[in-house]
């Protein structure tokens, strides 16, 4: 990083939401520690959950544990510097802890899209080949798709992040965001950045769009499936058991597609924040409340566990 003007930038200040006032600020901090907290929990009890109860060791919630670890991984990376800019402790981070940061999130929210469009495929085998769902999804096959499902982040986290912090940064260390974002981060460099803005935005097209359509492609087929049913009563059980993987589906991929199709586009950093905050913050708190509250089986194995932790295993069946 040397010739002209260009300074080396060894850390980088995160604005978060620093121009708010210290009551606002204040404010945001418990609601977000509160959802922190809640995420954690949320996500954890269901992977105990479906771990300790043998009604949900099918393959559907062995893709949800995974699910729960990501949304875990995801928030551990990027709230928890988020709650210290807020209370003023320190907005500083290193440039390696930026390019950390920046590398985690790409990698979870990578891996989360095909997680995603992989829960959709299980959904769709379950309803519309029902007799042979246990031998399409053994356990061969889905341990296969959950280690295809983790694997896209590392590629794409290690080419991406690796790029962005190979060009000089001058100026401003000010990241106008409240994690190491791609496009507040690349508004800090000073090069032509026109080939890798590209790239991000061809790379959005294949780890965001390819998924999407595969998530299209298997509702088309549960749509078509569940239209045969005769009975209305069938149709509405054949939809619930994927209405919450939909609607978890909407929260995460609108967000996120708005956020990085235009990683320079003019729109408001604040407008950008706020998209962040809904696939950062809100829908891995809210993935546990959609998968227990519109799933009975979720909760009758949760009343089973603690009913078991309480001791009243033997006085309620």
């Amino acid at each position: 990083m040397a010739g002209g003007n260009w300074t080396k930038v060894e850390e980088f200040i995160l604005i978060s939401f620093s121009s708010l006032p210290t009551e606002i600020q204040s404010l945001l901090f418990l609601t977000f520690l509160i959802i922190y907290l809640a995420t954690l929990m949320g996500n954890t009890l269901i992977i105990l959950v479906t771990l300790a109860d043998p009604m949900l060791h099918s393959p559907m919630y062995f893709f949800l544990r995974n699910l729960s670890f990501m949304e875990i991984g995801f928030n551990l990376v990027i709230v928890p510097k988020m709650l210290g800019t807020l209370l003023a402790w320190d907005r500083t981070i290193s440039f390696l802890g930026c390019a950390t940061q920046m590398y985690f999130s790409f990698f979870f929210g990578v891996d989360e899209c095909f997680l995603l469009a992989t829960m959709a495929y299980d959904r769709c085998v379950a309803i519309c080949s029902p007799l042979h769902y246990p031998v399409i999804m053994n356990q061969r096959t889905r341990a296969k798709l959950a280690v295809a499902s983790w694997f896209p982040g590392f590629p794409v986290a290690t080419v991406q992040t690796t790029w962005l912090f190979s060009f000089p940064f001058c100026g401003t260390n000010k990241v106008n965001h409240f994690f190491c974002d791609s496009p507040p981060v690349l508004r800090l460099v000073c090069a032509d950045t026109a080939l890798f803005e590209i790239y991000a935005i061809v790379g959005t097209i294949l780890v965001v769009m390819t998924p999407c359509l595969l998530i299209l492609c298997s509702y088309t087929h549960i749509a078509a499936a569940i239209l045969k049913i005769p009975s209305a009563k069938g149709k509405h059980k054949a939809f619930s058991t994927c209405s919450s993987h939909l609607l978890v589906v909407c929260l995460f991929y609108v967000s996120l597609s708005l956020t990085y199709f235009r990683p320079k586009s003019n729109n408001s950093p604040e407008s950008k924040k706020l998209l962040s905050l809904s696939y950062t913050v809100v829908t891995p708190m809210l993935n546990p409340i959609i998968y227990s509250l519109r799933n009975n089986e979720v909760k009758n194995a949760l009343g089973r566990t603690f009913r078991k932790a309480l001791g009243l295993r033997n006085c309620i069946p």
